[in-house]
């Protein structure tokens, strides 16, 4: 059972990787902060990645997202995939993809068009969800973030693989049983140029006349090309997943390395255009409930701040499972995630659910 470092309480939903309590994370001391930021420099050095944003005299500034690094030569931004060559940051093209099978498992599966069929006939194939097709899921290596709970963290590996496919080649992976796309990671953000190259190329490839491109990110993106991907969404029936891992800032430092002020912001700034096209929804959010970490006054939080933009913008809070960094917490209870529902429900939102609900069970109250 580990303890935290700071007021000696023990519990087992304090994890050894962080060694602090939820509750001295909030307080947010000065000495609970520098001892996060040494945490993730320790994590991210295992990864042979920066330790932090680098700032670099002389160097390349990168504006893809939030960390805003300065690059010098031969060396990599926070993300891993941002490398200075020759004076040019490599745009990307270092991903894996797969075929998925519809309806997929995706975090707005339950209200996207490829399930439900809303949008039929402009953005669905059928109305009664598109069984025999398939999604082209892309996952770009690079993060921009540095969660301790990542579930995909070969990213890590992957970004130091010297492997780079031109846009308009993944595009033609676009095939006469693709009718949507998704973009994830790590975070598509650090490859968002070559990812808006591929969703023009593919629309003038494709072969059905339905399209859909979707994104799954942590939201840190620059402004600018934060309203350029959800315009290409909102015009081919596509959503735009946010993670909103928390909502304490001290809190989402401690998970993930880097603040989520650009995360909300940007959510804000697509829920401007939700009321554009309601369905399929624009725009979708999810919480991973980390047990002892993201609790009912989180989710509160997150569910107050969804509501005052749409009460119908869809809220996913995924069941936990003890990965990368934080292999020693349990995965989410029944309880926790019980809750977390009705905290969500009662600031107004009106489409909640409750996702990998294969994981729950009764590992503590």
């Amino acid at each position: 059972m580990a303890g935290c470092l700071f007021c000696k309480a023990s519990s087992p939903l304090i994890s050894e990787a962080l060694g602090v309590c939820a509750g001295c994370i909030k307080e947010g001391s000065e000495e609970v902060l520098s001892h996060i930021k040494a945490v993730h420099r320790t994590t991210r050095g295992l990864s042979g990645l920066p330790e932090e944003p680098p700032r670099d005299e002389g160097g390349v500034r990168c504006n893809l997202c939030v960390n805003g690094c300065i690059i010098g030569e031969g060396r990599r931004g926070y993300c891993g995939m941002r490398l200075n060559s020759g004076g040019r940051l490599l745009e990307g093209g270092n991903f894996t993809w797969y075929y998925d099978q519809l309806p997929t498992n995706c975090v707005a599966a339950w209200v996207c068009a490829a399930t439900t069929g809303c949008g039929y006939p402009r953005y669905a194939v059928s109305r009664d969800g598109e069984w025999g097709y398939r999604n082209l899921a892309v996952l770009y290596n690079g993060g921009t973030f540095d969660c301790l709970f990542c579930q995909n963290w070969q990213w890590k590996k992957g970004v130091f693989e010297q492997r780079y496919v031109r846009s308009e080649d993944l595009a033609r992976c676009v095939d006469g049983k693709t009718s949507c796309i998704c973009f994830f990671g790590g975070d598509p953000t650090c490859q968002i140029l070559h990812a808006l190259r591929t969703c023009e190329a593919a629309q003038r490839m494709k072969r059905l006349p339905i399209l859909r491109i979707c994104w799954e990110t942590n939201g840190s993106m620059d402004k600018a090309l934060c309203v350029k991907m959800a315009d290409v969404s909102l015009k081919t029936g596509g959503t735009v997943k946010f993670d909103l891992k928390a909502y304490t800032e001290s809190l989402h430092i401690a998970l993930t390395g880097v603040t989520n002020r650009r995360t909300f912001e940007n959510f804000s700034r697509i829920g401007e255009l939700v009321k554009k096209r309601k369905e399929p929804p624009l725009l979708a959010a999810s919480t991973l409930l980390v047990p002892g970490y993201v609790d009912t006054e989180e989710v509160e939080a997150i569910a107050r701040f969804i509501a005052d933009i749409d009460p119908d913008i869809p809220y996913s809070l995924l069941a936990f499972y003890p990965s990368h960094h934080l292999k020693d917490l349990p995965p989410t209870s029944r309880t926790h995630a019980k809750r977390c529902r009705e905290a969500a429900l009662s600031q107004g939102l009106r489409r909640v659910n409750v996702g990998n609900t294969h994981l729950l069970g009764d590992y503590y109250e």
